[in-house]
């Protein structure tokens, strides 16, 4: 049986050279424990963060997929605070190596945020007008 790092439980091991296991890790600050120091001050910061998201996506006039992308962000900034009120810290869970590379462990909050903000960057490269197509229509 395989050792996995945090006394985790494995899931996979050697698939495609993809190693899963479950771990159970606290974090004290924000994304790979950074400002760990500062709980209170990230607190308040997070819930500012999402007061200010959800009344833009209350009041904004914005895209189906664009309030999609920004209710992950959300739910996932949620997923954390609540978190730090039931445990006094985030507890991320799942742990990879791809390929060699030891990636930090997160929580499913973290996923939701991260693929919250890559769906608005995607989207924000993808339609970004150009300036012949701008151009052509004032002449």
């Amino acid at each position: 049986m395989p050792i996995y790092p945090y006394g985790g439980i494995g899931v996979f091991k050697g698939w495609h050279g993809i190693d899963f296991c479950i771990v159970h890790v606290i974090n004290k600050g924000a994304a790979w424990g950074a400002f760990a120091s500062l709980q209170k001050y990230l607190l308040y910061t997070r819930v500012g963060i999402i007061g200010a998201l959800v009344a833009y996506l209350c009041f904004g006039n914005e895209s189906v997929f664009r309030k999609f992308s920004l209710v992950l962000v959300t739910a996932g900034a949620l997923g954390n605070v609540i978190d730090y009120f039931v445990y006094g810290h985030v507890v991320d869970m799942f742990y990879f190596v791809l390929w060699g590379y030891s990636f930090p462990v997160f929580n499913i909050a973290d996923t939701a945020i991260f693929f919250g903000i890559l769906f608005l960057l995607l989207r924000t490269f993808r339609f970004k007008p150009s300036s012949k197509s701008q151009s052509r229509g004032s002449v």
